[in-house]
C-alpha cells in the first residue's frame, strides 16, 4: 500500500463509509448504534480507513439474521499498542470460531456465492488496510449469534 498518513478523524471516515452503503442500510432496515463520544483521531490514510469501515458495516449489512440488522460501533484505548481498539459488532449470522482466521485470507469464502453475493477480497483488504496502520484485526464470533470484528490501530 502506497498511501498518504495525515490526522484522520475517524468519525469522518465512518460517515462517509455510512454515506457510502446507505442504500443497503435503508433496504435492509439496519441500524448502525454509535458511541457517544467522539472517535478518535489517528494518523493514517482516509480513503483507507473509509474502505475499512465501509468493509466491515457492509459485511454486517450482507451476513444478516432474519431480524433487521443491528451494527454498534465502539472504541477504547488499545493496551497492546499506543492508540486504539475498535470494533463493529452485529447481529447477523456469525462465524464458526474454527474460521474465524479463514475469513482474512483473500477469495477465502465460507459461503457459496449462490448464497451470499461477494469476491471474497474484503476481509483480507480490511487486514492489510489495518496492519498498514500498525495494527491487527481479528474476530470473536458463534454461529448464528453474530460478529464483533475487532481492529486496533495506533494514534
Amino acid at each position: 500500500l502506497n498511501a498518504a498518513q495525515t490526522d484522520v478523524a475517524l468519525d469522518r471516515m465512518l460517515d462517509e463509509a455510512i454515506d457510502n452503503v446507505a442504500t443497503s442500510i435503508e433496504e435492509s432496515g439496519a441500524q448502525i448504534i454509535r458511541p457517544r463520544e467522539p472517535l478518535p483521531h489517528v494518523l493514517g490514510d482516509p480513503t483507507l480507513l473509509t474502505m475499512l469501515w465501509q468493509n466491515l458495516i457492509g459485511n454486517a449489512l450482507k451476513f444478516r439474521a432474519q431480524d433487521p440488522p443491528v451494527v454498534v460501533i465502539s472504541a477504547r484505548p488499545s493496551d497492546e499498542l499506543d492508540g486504539w481498539e475498535l470494533a463493529c459488532t452485529d447481529n447477523g449470522i456469525g462465524i464458526d470460531p474454527a474460521y474465524a482466521d479463514r475469513v482474512f485470507v483473500i477469495f477465502q469464502r465460507l459461503y457459496g456465492r449462490d448464497a451470499y453475493e461477494g469476491t471474497g477480497i474484503g476481509l483480507a483488504m480490511c487486514r492489510k488496510i489495518v496492519e498498514f496502520h500498525g495494527g491487527r484485526i481479528w474476530v470473536e464470533s458463534q454461529p448464528g449469534q453474530g460478529a464483533t470484528f475487532y481492529f486496533s490501530i495506533s494514534k
